[in-house]
């Protein structure tokens, strides 16, 4: 099953608030992806379907720089923050940056959504919704 990068956005323009994301979640799925990597720097993304099929974004936003040092506890803090809708999305991108979060992978066959440092060493692991 191959899915587009347009069917993605129209999926992905539903989301309103952290609570839309479970759906965004199914419906994505429904389209056939199996996982998909959002990188800090930029908002480019990859998604990634069954059979090695990728399709990727183009930058979303001016890049900005990423610190070198993770800081865990306040990257952990800034998670639980945006996830109560503390924070939007924006703001969550400055946190991630701002914590030495360079791109998180989504994994909807596991279930887990990882997040990494400059290195690609694992940071921080968490179970998704969707």
């Amino acid at each position: 099953m191959s899915f587009t990068y347009r069917q993605i956005e129209e999926a992905h323009a539903k989301v309103k608030t952290v609570a839309d994301f479970p759906a965004y979640i199914q419906e994505i799925r429904e389209l056939g992806v199996t996982g998909f990597e959002f990188h800090v720097k930029d908002g480019n993304e990859k998604y990634i379907g069954e059979g090695g099929y990728e399709v990727y974004s183009h930058a979303k936003y001016p890049p900005v720089d990423i610190a070198e040092e993770v800081d865990l506890p306040t990257f952990a803090k800034a998670l639980v923050d945006h996830q109560e809708g503390k924070t939007d999305f924006p703001q969550f991108l400055v946190d991630c940056a701002n914590t030495g979060v360079h791109y998180w992978h989504v994994d909807l066959q596991k279930g887990t959504c990882t997040y990494f440092d400059g290195k690609g060493e694992e940071i921080l692991e968490e179970e998704v919704r969707g």
